[in-house]
């Protein structure tokens, strides 16, 4: 339930509360956070679409690793969701434009996702692809609870960015100079834990900080920490 403050022109949330002290109203809040799962959840299957014609339709990988020209499509599937990193920010607020480019964003990811699964064995994909919704639906539950008992994890922010970095740094290191399967299996560990910590962010932003008009920034975050914390969790299994 939610009552109105007259004096203030505000509303006050007095019942269903995602977290302590909370002022907005909570209703349009949980309108929200329903909007950005629907999108993130559209995608994840969008996602799991595309990447499954890729892993069972052999012919796609094989042109990738046989032909020159797979080589080209293979780099730009790569670099293309980068480059339209761009216009998702430019547009974020303007609807339908921010849909359709997400959709587009979505779309090569799931490409290079796909590409990625092919490379691997059917049995460690399905491994990894079970871990990350488990530590996916279990963190955000976490998540959910412990803001709502008081608990703030936008200090995390620093300390995830950082790391962030570093693993940026060791997977440059770890294309121009291989380090050996140990320490590809270690960066695919630490890597898989520093996502873990961003959906626990992403997701307390989600809950306390982000605007209603900002559904396209948050679920361009929960999208891209569940996928990285797939391809890390796939990038264990294969070294292991």
């Amino acid at each position: 339930m939610a009552k109105s403050d007259i004096e203030s022109g505000g509303v006050i949330a007095t019942g269903n509360e995602l977290y302590p002290k909370m002022t907005e109203n909570s209703e349009f809040r949980w309108a929200f956070i329903r909007k950005v799962y629907v999108i993130l959840s559209l995608q994840l299957m969008l996602t799991v679409g595309v990447s499954s014609v890729v892993f069972f339709v052999r012919e796609i990988p094989d042109f990738i690793t046989t032909t020159n020209h797979g080589l080209v499509v293979f780099y730009v599937s790569l670099l293309l969701p980068f480059l339209m990193l761009w216009p998702l920010i430019a547009f974020a607020k303007k609807h339908p434009i921010n849909l359709i480019i997400l959709t587009l964003f979505t779309l090569s990811i799931s490409f290079a996702v796909g590409l990625c699964c092919s490379f691997s064995k059917g049995k460690i994909v399905l491994e990894a692809a079970i871990l990350t919704a488990t530590m996916v639906i279990g963190l955000t539950i976490y998540t959910f609870w412990a803001v709502k008992r008081g608990h703030d994890f936008s200090f995390l922010a620093p300390f995830l960015f950082g790391a962030l970095i570093i693993v940026i740094v060791f997977s440059l290191v770890q294309i121009f100079y291989p380090l050996g399967k140990l320490s590809s299996m270690i960066l695919s560990g630490i890597a898989a834990i520093l996502f873990c910590g961003y959906i626990v962010y992403d997701t307390n932003q989600l809950i306390k900080k982000l605007n209603y008009n900002e559904y396209v920034r948050a679920a361009i975050a929960l999208y891209l920490d569940v996928i990285n914390l797939f391809v890390n969790l796939l990038g264990f299994g294969v070294n292991t």
